[in-house]
């Protein structure tokens, strides 16, 4: 191995990684012209890429002198390896990322629930998705449990229902804390009024009839919307005179005879 031959080397591989940038970039740019969808684009220009450096690497290896058929032979071997000890999650990975491009169940900037976790999905890669949650911490998930496990997704559809529930004490006109309720939603700039709002008795509980608030507002006020309702019934019903009861028991005691 000659001087000449490892400057080759690293000149091949430093061009090698500006060919490599540049050809995912134009092929970035022109699948952005169809119809694919972002998350289709980002896995197939990752994919290309992987490709592509392990192809300058191999040529890298070339240039030194060396065969590249005994090290493809060597790669194959390890790879045999990895499979034989049941390490294959790799491939399973790989697979499952691929539907998930395919079928779209999530998709970039979407905010979803997947194995107990929720967050926005930052990315899909050949291995992983990547969320970020909302107290901006990065969760990686490898694919195949993305794939195999429930998928909630919140942001998906163009409108959601808000639900706040509170109790108010037995012996409520039930007809006129419905109705200021009602009031409170309807008057609210960001809840719909189609679907219309509602109000429904949810449970008869040990110490309270529980009423929950349904209103219907555009997913990106969902919060906004479900804050406001929540304090706005509180003080609504504070400031009319209609008790919100908390949980309490009463404890009876008996003097025992001597």
């Amino acid at each position: 191995m000659t001087p000449f031959q490892i400057t080759a080397a690293a000149v091949t591989l430093v061009v090698g990684y500006i060919v490599t940038k540049i050809l995912v970039g134009l092929f970035k740019n022109s699948l952005r012209k169809t119809k694919l969808p972002l998350l289709v684009v980002e896995f197939l220009a990752r994919f290309l890429s992987a490709m592509l450096y392990v192809s300058v690497i191999l040529i890298a290896v070339g240039v030194l002198g060396v065969s590249i058929g005994p090290v493809i032979l060597g790669l194959s071997a390890v790879i045999g390896l990895i499979l034989g000890f049941g390490l294959q999650d790799t491939l399973t990975n790989l697979a499952a990322g691929l539907w998930i491009a395919a079928l779209r169940p999530i998709d970039i900037g979407e905010v979803v629930s997947i194995s107990g976790q929720i967050g926005k999905v930052n990315s899909i890669g050949l291995m992983a998705t990547e969320l970020l949650t909302p107290d901006n911490t990065i969760i990686m998930i490898p694919n195949r449990l993305v794939w195999g496990t429930i998928i909630i997704n919140h942001t998906r559809m163009p409108t959601r229902r808000v639900g706040v529930d509170i109790g108010v004490a037995y012996g409520t006109d039930l007809d006129r804390a419905i109705k200021l309720a009602m009031e409170l939603m309807k008057s609210h700039p960001k809840v719909l009024n189609e679907p219309e709002p509602s109000v429904v008795i949810t449970a008869l509980a040990d110490s309270s009839i529980n009423l929950q608030l349904r209103a219907w507002t555009k997913t990106e006020d969902y919060w906004e919307v479900k804050g406001d309702l929540t304090r706005g019934i509180y003080e609504l019903y504070t400031r009319e005179g209609i008790e919100i009861p908390f949980p309490q028991v009463d404890v009876h005691i008996r003097e025992m005879a001597g």
